[in-house]
């Protein structure tokens, strides 16, 4: 299963449809929003690629109630899960955190197979070493609003367990 990880949107909605239909294009079957989405409408765009949402909100959380509603009002789409996730996604344990500093805390646990964080604007997919003596992936997306970096997304194949950190329209990274 492929999947598409984006982080910090902050209300770009255009960019944010870009990517999504981007990962849909190579594959992609659902998305994970690291935070920073802020206005519940920044989603509706990217929601129109018909893939599943899973949804953080960030340290700019913007309006929950509304962004309660549009999950609502999605028939399933869009999954907001407040300020973090625990998913299962092709058969990988993915934990979501906004902030870096506690994806990496996390990925060191050893509980998950993938923690996705955003918050830095600082894209990159690594492997740290966990206290069970194996290795986690930790990915942040960077902005794929373009804020202060460039504007970046990652695609995730969860059966190869490999990330890729994408530039909207170009791969720079793997």
């Amino acid at each position: 299963m492929k999947i598409c990880i984006v982080s910090d949107s902050h209300d770009r909605a255009d960019a944010l449809a870009q990517a999504v239909g981007e990962a849909k294009a190579r594959g992609a079957e659902a998305v994970i929003h690291c935070g920073d989405l802020i206005g519940a409408q920044t989603v509706k765009p990217a929601l129109a690629h018909g893939l599943p949402v899973h949804l953080i909100h960030g340290n700019n959380v913007g309006d929950t109630q509304a962004t309660h509603r549009q999950s609502r009002a999605s028939g399933g789409l869009l999954q907001y899960h407040g300020q973090d996730a625990r998913l299962e996604l092709g058969g990988r344990r993915i934990f979501v955190v906004h902030y870096d500093d506690y994806g990496l805390a996390f990925a060191c646990t050893g509980d998950w197979a993938l923690v996705c964080c955003g918050h830095s604007h600082r894209a990159e997919a690594r492997e740290v070493a966990n206290v069970k003596g194996g290795r986690t992936w930790l990915v942040n997306p960077g902005t794929v609003a373009g804020l202060a970096a460039p504007a970046t997304w990652a695609l995730g194949d969860l059966a190869a367990m490999r990330f890729e950190i994408c530039a909207l329209n170009a791969s720079i990274s793997a």
